[in-house]
């Protein structure tokens, strides 16, 4: 546009839209973390499937196994069912990170998930919105159960406490998002249940939640060696014993803060491996 009177001209610009300022990474994180906090407090099924059948395991195998632990520095004053008390909070930390992340197929067949890709946030941010989601539910049931320690003979001081507090969010993590890196390039279900059986499960059966390393063969005591999730359950073990003079067992694996350096390194190294894979267009992406 000019000026017609003789002056100079002057070009008038037209004015640009205001650009919308970009969420970040925070925000968005927690309003899917909300999300899933909200879907799970209206899905009262997986409350019961999350946190009764690890209890329903610690009775039955602790029940069971107990009559044939000898007492011999294995267990302690409560016997079986004091051993396999970390292990059972380790399960239920394993069972809801598994129900959290199933999640992620529902939504990528209800649509919910392709409209969050295309929204104007870092793949980064939905990867930890789903985690830290999966995380709280986690630690919260997980928590709930830590309160019966004492039935068992494992009386907590205040810095083993914060120290089992701390294990748990970190294996919450770790756990929640190794279920992100299987569900995510899966389309149904029940291939994702298989996965859990075949790859899930075992790591936590040779985690030291059942047995120690010590008391098994040369090859399970290996391939418990190089399992990740041994170091994180040995860690909670010791965390629960922090302080009282109390010992669970002897299981020749490092102390605390080795186990807590790696379990730390297991826990960011799958959250990177999970925002890796959101980046990339998977099979599932077309169903």
């Amino acid at each position: 546009m000019t000026s017609t009177t003789g002056a100079i001209p002057i070009a008038v610009r037209p004015t640009e839209p205001a650009r919308a300022p970009h969420p970040g990474l925070l925000l968005p994180a927690l309003s899917l973390c909300r999300r899933e906090l909200v879907r799970f407090l209206r899905q009262r099924n997986r409350v019961i499937g999350a946190f009764a059948t690890p209890i329903v395991f610690w009775l039955l195998i602790g029940g069971g196994m107990g009559q044939s632990f000898r007492s011999d520095g294995l267990s302690g004053a409560g016997g079986y069912m004091e051993y396999f008390f970390p292990g059972t909070i380790l399960m239920i930390l394993l069972f809801t990170a598994i129900f959290s992340t199933i999640s992620i197929i529902e939504d990528r067949r209800e649509g919910f998930l392709q409209s969050v890709l295309v929204a104007p946030v870092s793949r980064m941010a939905i990867v930890l919105g789903k985690v830290l989601g999966g995380t709280v539910l986690a630690f919260g049931q997980a928590f709930v159960f830590l309160l019966l320690a004492p039935t068992v003979h494992i009386h907590l001081t205040l810095a083993g406490f914060l120290a089992s507090v701390l294990m748990m969010v970190i294996l919450a993590f770790a756990l929640t998002a190794l279920g992100f890196c299987i569900a995510w390039r899966m389309n149904s279900t029940q291939g994702f249940h298989a996965i859990m059986n075949l790859f899930l499960m075992p790591m936590w059966f040779l985690s030291g939640a059942l047995f120690p390393p010590a008391k098994a063969a040369g090859f399970i005591r290996a391939v418990m060696m190089i399992n990740p999730l041994s170091y994180g359950m040995e860690a909670l073990r010791q965390a629960m014993y922090w302080g009282t003079g109390q010992h669970s067992e002897a299981s020749h694996m490092p102390g605390f803060a080795v186990c807590l350096v790696i379990s730390v390194v297991f826990a960011s190294g799958l959250f990177l491996v999970a925002s890796a894979i959101a980046q990339k267009r998977v099979a599932a992406d077309l169903h």
